[in-house]
């Protein structure tokens, strides 16, 4: 999902979430849809605790030590987030949530989030990236430029129009 559509995301979904509830409500009444909410709340703290915290922890640690997480430890980390959703109440969150459970769309997450990860480490004073393509060589259409104190210099340039001026001028 593009930065930009996040907004309008953040927006739409709970009035989403608020239609969902009115037509889950007119189909099965309104004590069955609050049964819904509170089983999927519990269901959601369940696996939450069952799955625990620590994974994300250790997708934390990996990720600072300059190992890629890979798609063992993504696995349960898409199960800590499934529990997540299940913990907001919302019939949509839920569906996602249900969804993430099954193995071929966390398969397809997975390939998504892999292509975006780059863990930069820094060692003897130059840095060098790496991406999830688990090789050294970074892709030619990468985002990411690094570069090292004798990679660039800026020199001054008298035939630019900002030469002599200052921040505010």
């Amino acid at each position: 999902m593009r930065l930009a559509m996040l907004p309008g995301f953040v927006l739409l979904l709970p009035l989403a979430e608020i239609a969902g509830f009115v037509i889950v409500g007119r189909a099965v009444g309104l004590l069955a849809t609050l049964g819904l909410v509170v089983l999927s709340v519990v269901i959601g703290m369940a696996l939450l605790r069952r799955q625990g915290i620590g994974i994300l922890q250790r997708m934390s640690s990996e990720g600072r030590n300059g190992v890629i997480p890979g798609r063992e430890l993504l696995r349960p980390a898409m199960l800590v987030i499934a529990s997540l959703l299940l913990i907001v109440p919302g019939f949509i969150s839920d569906i996602i949530a249900i969804a993430l459970f099954i193995p071929a769309v966390r398969d397809l997450a997975w390939n998504y989030i892999r292509k975006r990860f780059v863990i930069v480490e820094a060692a003897r004073g130059s840095s060098a990236s790496r991406s999830s393509g688990f090789s050294n060589q970074s892709k030619p259409d990468s985002k990411v430029v690094d570069l090292d104190e004798d990679d660039y210099r800026r020199e001054p340039n008298d035939k630019s129009p900002w030469s002599g001026k200052r921040l505010g001028e």
